[in-house]
């Protein structure tokens, strides 16, 4: 009876060991798409201050935040800074460390003003700040392949494309209404002195790009023209955002300056801190971004007219872009002030992206390229001097994250007579096969163990 009862043990623990493997993997994978699942920052908002606790520690940090940037006295007793470290820690928990907000969105400004004071508590990075908007993810490449349709395939005729581009906005009912909203402010002069309300034009230029469809919107600020004669097309690209009101001033304001107004505002700077991030230019990268994604530059370029920082085209050769700005007074600053403003008049992933819109071309459809493991550089380095050298640190073979298998124990082990474990060239074989002995030997173990229970149960049994 003993040994029956021993066997059916055993047959039990060989059945749910990997039923119990697969139900902690499940539960594992439950609770990391919980943590996956971001909520934009205003409902974020609203869920902590429905909560005592979480609203308390909130406002405990707002009031650190506040007292740090007036440098209150009382922030440096050794109990309110303990305080306020709590407060910030117990904020990392909460749904508001990881919001996001949408670009449009009803409440954008709110959204903004939320994330910004989270940020600025939390990370508290100057240098590169991270974009306050959720990735999107509709198939914006999409416009890509649309983009010959509508101009015409610019590369190869004579047309003025962008000429053609306002054409088909007309006869498109949401880009004909959204044109109009702006056109009018844009170019209504207020009074002898003021050509027109920039900030009106400003408001009704974000509306456009934010809800005419990218096919329309882009068809119109990244038209392609001839390579023969520019200066009819060109300029008509230049004149898509009324520049006489909504780019150009009576003076021209150091690019330091600017930038430093823009952050003052929370959509100026978001819009910015989105430029930065998704239009970073990488001389290693085959598209010249870092991010390897056209649309997502196209869009965070677009996203910043309208703002104080908004740009335009040059009246130069080619296509060169920067905002109302220079570097002129910048004092010692002017390394710096160079560097920003080449992000503008030289930056190679946005001009590469411009250009393969109106070829109808998106670097989505290229051979995939080998990750880029550098750090982001910062965002005012231009990367074209960096050296091309192989570095054993970019070098994904070098890599130390194991497969995806090394999370489940009982499939890991059963892929151990994978041949290609065996194979020096594959990403991370040394590690994979040692870790497999040790699962073989883990498994090795407890069938024996088993098994010297059974012959202990099957020695009393027979006496």
């Amino acid at each position: 009876m003993d040994l029956n009862k021993a066997t059916m043990i055993f047959v039990t623990f060989w059945i749910m060991l990997p039923v119990l493997d697969l139900v902690l993997f499940s539960k594992a994978d439950a609770i990391a798409q919980s943590r996956s699942v971001r909520v934009d920052c205003v409902r974020a908002h609203e869920q902590c201050l429905a909560k005592y606790i979480c609203s308390t520690k909130y406002r405990t940090m707002r009031q650190c935040v506040a007292g740090r940037a007036s440098n209150f006295s009382m922030l440096a007793e050794p109990e309110a800074q303990d305080e306020c470290r709590n407060a910030i820690e117990s904020m990392k928990q909460s749904p508001l460390y990881d919001c996001k907000c949408r670009r449009g969105m009803k409440k954008e400004k709110n959204c903004l003003r939320i994330f910004w004071s989270i940020y600025q508590s939390l990370q508290a990075n100057d240098l590169l700040e991270d974009s306050p908007y959720e990735p999107v993810n509709s198939r914006l490449s999409d416009i890509f392949r649309l983009a010959p349709i509508i101009s015409g395939e610019a590369a190869f005729t004579k047309d003025n494309n962008c000429l053609n581009a306002a054409k088909a906005c007309n006869l498109n009912d949401t880009c004909k209404k959204y044109r109009s909203f702006y056109i009018s402010p844009c170019t209504s002069r207020v009074s002898t002195t003021e050509v027109c309300n920039k900030r009106k034009c400003h408001k009704a230029l974000r509306q456009f790009f934010d809800k005419v469809p990218a096919k329309h919107s882009y068809g119109m600020l990244y038209c392609s023209c001839p390579s023969g004669d520019h200066s009819a097309c060109s300029e008509r690209r230049r004149q898509t955002i009324v520049p006489a009101c909504s780019y150009e001033d009576k003076e021209k304001p150091n690019c330091l300056s600017l930038q430093a107004s823009c952050k003052t505002n929370y959509i100026c700077r978001s819009r910015l801190a989105d430029f930065l991030s998704n239009c970073q230019p990488e001389a290693r990268s085959i598209s010249g971004c870092l991010k390897e994604n056209y649309a997502d530059c196209l869009l965070a370029y677009s996203g910043l007219i309208g703002t104080v920082m908004t740009p335009n085209y040059l009246r130069a050769p080619g296509i060169s872009v920067s905002p109302w700005c220079d570097c002129s007074n910048s004092g010692n600053g002017k390394a710096e002030c160079d560097k920003f403003t080449e992000l503008f008049t030289n930056n190679r992933c946005l001009r590469n992206a411009i250009q393969a819109f109106g070829n109808g071309t998106d670097v989505g459809v290229w051979q995939p390229q080998p990750p880029i493991m550098s750090t982001p550089p910062d965002p005012y380095t231009p990367q074209r001097g960096r050296d091309r050298t192989s570095n054993t640190l970019d070098d994904p073979s070098h890599t130390n994250e194991l497969d995806s298998n090394a999370d489940h124990l009982y499939s890991f082990c059963g892929s151990l007579q994978d041949p290609q474990l065996n194979d020096p060239s594959r990403f991370n074989a040394i590690s994979r096969s040692s870790t497999s002995a040790a699962c073989l030997m883990d498994w090795t173990v407890l069938l024996l163990s088993l098994v010297s229970i059974l012959g202990h149960l099957t020695a009393s049994q027979t006496l």
